[in-house]
């Protein structure tokens, strides 16, 4: 079984995440990105310049990319230059993406009374510790 020679810049990355103590995912995640930039350059991604990585992270919002995946894109890129090839002021144009935050769902008193309603729970004592977190509005614990 043959292996495929690793580039000097994959093998530099891949140990100073090691240095870091970087999970085996986090690891992978980090060179799946830089090989989206490599493809996205079309050269090796240490010959980038900030303008590249701007017009990167302008590719990666148009096609429709979410801002959590810019965001961790982003976050790889700074590793990246800043950590492994020492070139920090090359991310100075590099932002993260504003992400909204979604509202939890709060149920209404008819969900909560169905929900405690359905609890295998024998006692009222025990079914009224089922509610985590704050009920509004008025509810009962049985009919």
């Amino acid at each position: 079984m043959s292996q495929k020679p690793i580039s000097p810049l994959r093998q530099r990355m891949l140990e100073d995440m090691s240095l870091r103590g970087f999970t085996p995912d986090t690891q992978q995640d980090y060179i799946r990105a830089v090989k989206k930039l490599a493809c996205f350059l079309g050269r090796s991604p240490d010959t980038a310049t900030a303008e590249d990585l701007r017009a990167f992270q302008l590719h990666l919002t148009a096609t429709g990319v979410q801002p959590p995946t810019v965001n961790a894109t982003v976050t790889v890129l700074r590793f990246l230059f800043k950590v492994t090839l020492d070139r920090p002021e090359t991310t100075r144009h590099l932002v993260f993406v504003y992400e909204p935050r979604k509202l939890p769902r709060v149920l209404s008193p008819e969900e909560v009374l169905r929900l405690l309603e359905a609890a295998p729970v024998p006692s009222t004592r025990r079914r009224s510790a089922l509610p985590t977190g704050p009920v509004c509005g008025p509810w009962r614990l049985s009919r």
